[in-house]
């Protein structure tokens, strides 16, 4: 299984990204799907998640900016950056939980994580 990002870059401050990450490989379902960043020098923190059902949960320093969707059909999950801040510079990490098939027949769930996108914002 991967989880392949896109969408980072270089945008100025009051601009809008949108990132994507498209999960690929062999498995039986995708539960939630999330995103998460690190800025420099700090921890990583998470920002959005979703839910199969799709709700969604954002950290309040994203709230009414930042708009977590997914396409269960495309596996895949966007997030969409809009009135960016210089404080939102970060790397940022797709997270995905997945039930895959067990030798045993059984239904396990995993955790996996995307290699990362850089979003740079300028003053």
């Amino acid at each position: 299984v991967h989880l392949v990002e896109s969408g980072g870059g270089l945008v100025q401050a009051g601009g809008s990204l949108t990132l994507s990450c498209a999960i690929s490989g062999t498995f039986f379902s995708v539960d939630s799907m999330g995103w998460y960043r690190q800025p420099p020098g700090k921890q990583r923190e998470p920002v959005a998640n979703i839910t199969s059902g799709g709700s969604t949960n954002y950290a309040d320093s994203v709230t009414g900016r930042f708009t977590i969707s997914r396409d269960n059909a495309k596996n895949t999950v966007y997030l969409r950056m809009n009135a960016l801040k210089p404080e939102d510079t970060a790397v940022y990490y797709c997270n995905a939980h997945l039930n895959e098939w067990t030798l045993y027949r059984t239904l396990q769930s995993r955790n996996y994580w995307g290699q990362g996108t850089q979003v740079t914002v300028t003053s």
